[in-house]
């Protein structure tokens, strides 16, 4: 008598690993592999760079919306985190062995993004790329380090990984994305939860003083006076610069 086939294991089943009752696997995937991989390339340390994946580079900015002083000044936010990005990885870099003690970080996707990958590229580094599946705007930008190219499905195990190499947080300006990055991060440091020293870096105040009022939240009591210490805002890239080395403590 002819014998059956033998039915695909449980972890070969795309069929179930793709259903809702295999969830928890797909979610551990997510943590266990990029756990694998950081342990594999040495990664321990991270600069996080987040904002807006629209912005432009200037030439792109100068070009499409030559008379759009907004687009013209996100695109001058691009320059400024390239170079901060290339400062900071030249900074953490042996220039004789090319061994990188810090590794700027993104989420993987264009503009601001792009432009912290872009700058780790320009110094000779190699950068980390977190991106997420979205139906529109993200993609894998092409600076960053192939092998440190992560594509997530679930949200919060990518703000994980954000958070749990990072030494520092830098934020640019963005919309709800970066928005909703800030004020977990933040929300983490005033409750204790993030128990390391984790500067916050605001770049450009002309933004965000116009798009978030924080003296205003303490002005109505929803926080206090020293919550406003958990994050620096600067406005140039040497002093950037120069308080993320002093405030990282390496």
């Amino acid at each position: 008598m002819k014998q059956k086939s033998k039915p695909p294991k449980a972890y070969n089943n795309l069929e179930f690993l793709n259903s809702t009752d295999a969830r928890t696997i797909r979610i551990l995937s997510e943590y266990h592999e990029p756990l694998m991989r950081f342990k594999k390339y040495g990664i321990n340390n991270t600069i996080v760079l987040f904002g807006s994946a629209r912005s432009l580079n200037i030439e792109e900015a100068q070009k499409k919306s030559p008379d759009n002083k907004y687009v013209l000044r996100m695109a001058r936010y691009y320059e400024d985190a390239v170079m901060l990005s290339k400062k900071l990885t030249e900074h953490y870099m042996d220039k004789k062995t090319g061994i990188q003690t810090f590794y700027m970080c993104s989420g993987g996707g264009p503009g601001m993004m792009e432009a912290a990958n872009k700058g780790a590229q320009l110094a000779g580094g190699k950068s980390v790329g977190l991106n997420v599946s979205l139906p529109m705007e993200q993609y894998a930008n092409s600076y960053i380090s192939d092998e440190l190219n992560f594509e997530f499905h679930y949200f919060f195990i990518r703000k994980f990984w954000f958070v749990y190499l990072a030494k520092a947080l830098v934020i640019f300006p963005g919309g709800f994305g970066t928005m909703d990055e800030l004020m977990e991060c933040l929300t983490l440091l005033q409750t204790g939860k993030i128990d390391k020293k984790l500067p916050i870096l605001i770049y450009g105040s002309e933004f965000w003083n116009e798009v978030i009022n924080f003296d205003a939240l303490v002005k109505w009591g929803t926080i206090n006076q020293d919550d406003l210490d958990l994050f620096h805002v600067s406005d140039d890239v040497d002093e950037a610069f120069q308080y993320l080395v002093d405030n990282m403590g390496y």
